[in-house]
């Protein structure tokens, strides 16, 4: 049972754990003790008020605790206790070396991220993770997917075919290689190029070798709107195939005339794992996705690069077939709304300047019609974009999902959380808020005000679901042995402040994280400690010697 002090003694108590641990003839018991608070495990069950020990980094003991001494003692009264979340998308290898501590995704309470999502990734991830290394290493724990664009780039290009056989047998060789070097399995963009010029049966023949690996596929599918559950079942299929376990990530559906469409897919995934295909997915809480502008523009009129779209565009004929197809995906997608369209950060060159505004992040499309007071028509969206695109293109948020859709996955089995968010630089650009509230919104927005999960559902969705699924031994428990990566909030208060207006807003109710014992945010702040270690995937061979 766990400590039952009245309120008014605790301060005393906590005055003494650290005086004695200070006594020059006592040993600490603990480096670390979080007094007080409720453990929510991580594996489901119910919450309970217990101490947690932390010694070498691992937990050592949990249950009452009192007079136990501590290099460290934190006090988690009318808090919880919970292993620290694992985030299985993110976007964030290029920023990790300029912000190693990653704020925006620890001040979530997240102590794990994976990179090497929607098929891409370095190719040579050996010399990638000596690299975290070098800076110093990171706050929190880092993995990575080896991704098939990527590949597929390297030994096709941008090319819309099929590989011959020496190419296919040179893209075996590169998940080969990935997966000695420490990826978890192989990650897809079918949505993407190149990834979206791959047919199915090539997918299928590197998951083969993922397989032989113990590794996983987790996938951008191919298509998340009217086509959506072609694509769910593309996924099982390379699973059932391949003979490997399968992620649909960011699972959603786009377009309202679509929305619903979450509960055939979940029947769908229901069925595949009733005849033994391993399906899962992950999902963020909010209503708009966010890419490249250029995803609106069709993949047949990108194929070999931007040279070979400029030369296709300059054909009048075939301009307006390409703003035909966008038309028609932009009345699917947002009913002709522009404002449904919102900039994050542009690239434009020299030569575009004064074509727009000095900085567009957060403007709309809406706003940029209105600034040139025009009206958006259909056709002046497409152009619009292509105009754009041409002047060295943008980011977007794009608000296409359903609420509805959005709960039905989240309430649905084999689902986890993933923010698919990026590191960003506090103040900078105008980004998707996921990066910045995630976690927090989950649990205080479809736990606390919605009730769509048990707050002990949503833990195991962001905890030991997710490390099961990636291999993360020891990680995603609280649990005797186990890795001490813990998370320690407020279930009255937690919740995510950043909006798409205002994106940049850390949450609230999320004051205490940390990496194997060592905090990497305390009291709210982000504390410089990097602790955090490459996690490598089933296939790693270390060098030789090492």
């Amino acid at each position: 049972m766990g400590m039952a002090l009245v309120p008014q003694l605790r301060p005393l108590v906590l005055a003494l754990a650290v005086a004695a641990a200070a006594c020059a003839d006592a040993e600490p018991d603990f480096d670390l003790l979080i007094v007080g608070g409720d453990v929510i495990d991580g594996t489901g069950a119910p919450a309970y008020r217990a101490d947690v020990g932390v010694l070498a980094g691992v937990i050592a003991e949990i249950g009452d605790l009192s007079g136990r001494t501590a290099v460290d003692v934190v006090d988690a009264s009318g808090h919880v206790v919970a292993p620290g979340f694992i985030d299985p998308h993110t976007h964030s290898r290029g920023a990790i070396f300029e912000i190693p501590t990653a704020d925006n995704l620890v001040r979530q309470g997240v102590t794990t991220i994976v990179e090497g999502n929607d098929g891409s990734s370095p190719l040579e991830l050996g010399a990638f993770f000596d690299s975290l290394v070098t800076i110093g290493r990171t706050a929190p724990n880092f993995a990575m997917f080896i991704g098939h664009g990527s590949i597929r780039s390297e030994v096709i290009g941008s090319e819309d075919r099929a590989p011959d056989a020496a190419e296919l047998e040179s893209m075996r060789a590169l998940v080969v290689r990935g997966m000695q070097e420490g990826a978890l399995g192989l990650s897809t963009g079918l949505f993407y190029l190149p990834g979206s010029f791959a047919e199915t049966e090539e997918v299928i023949e590197l998951s083969k070798v993922v397989a032989t690996f113990g590794g996983m596929y987790i996938s951008h599918m191919r298509n998340e709107d009217v086509n959506v559950l072609e694509s769910v079942r593309e996924t099982i299929r390379i699973g059932r195939e391949a003979g490997l376990p399968v992620q649909m990530t960011h699972h959603k559906v786009g377009g309202q005339v679509n929305f619903g469409r979450s509960a055939e897919s979940i029947e769908l995934m229901r069925a595949a794992r009733a005849e033994g295909v391993d399906v899962t997915f992950d999902q963020y809480p909010y209503t708009a996705s966010s890419t490249g502008l250029s995803a609106i523009i069709p993949t047949w009129a990108r194929a070999g690069g931007d040279q070979a779209q400029r030369q296709r565009l300059s054909d009048p004929a075939v301009r307006r077939r390409v703003v035909a197809d966008m038309m028609a995906f932009v009345q699917m997608r947002f009913g002709d709304d522009p404002s449904k369209i919102q900039l994050v950060s542009c690239r434009f060159d020299d030569g575009s300047a004064g074509a727009f505004p000095e900085d567009l992040a957060g403007w709309t499309l809406a706003d940029v019609f209105a600034e040139r007071r025009i009206s958006a028509t259909p056709a002046g969206i497409a152009d619009l974009i292509l105009e754009i695109d041409s002047s060295g293109g943008c980011s977007a948020i794009f608000h296409s999902f359903d609420e509805g859709d959005i709960e039905r996955f989240m309430r649905s089995e084999g689902g986890m959380i993933g923010s698919d968010g990026t590191l960003v630089h506090f103040g900078e650009a105008s980004p998707h808020p996921r990066g910045y509230g995630t976690f927090p919104r989950v649990l205080g927005v479809y736990v606390r005000e919605r009730g769509v999960l048990t707050l002990e559902d949503a833990v195991r969705r962001m905890t030991s679901v997710t490390a099961d699924r990636l291999g993360f031994t020891g990680r995603g428990r609280l649990v005797l042995g186990g890795v001490a990566d813990i998370t320690v909030f407020d279930p009255a208060t937690v919740i995510d402040r950043a909006t798409f207006d205002e994106p940049h807003q850390y949450p609230l109710g999320i004051p205490h994280v940390f990496v194997a014992g060592v905090a990497i945010v305390r009291d709210s702040e982000v504390t410089g400690a990097r602790p955090g270690v490459v996690l490598r995937g089933p296939g790693y061979e270390p060098p030789t010697g090492q």
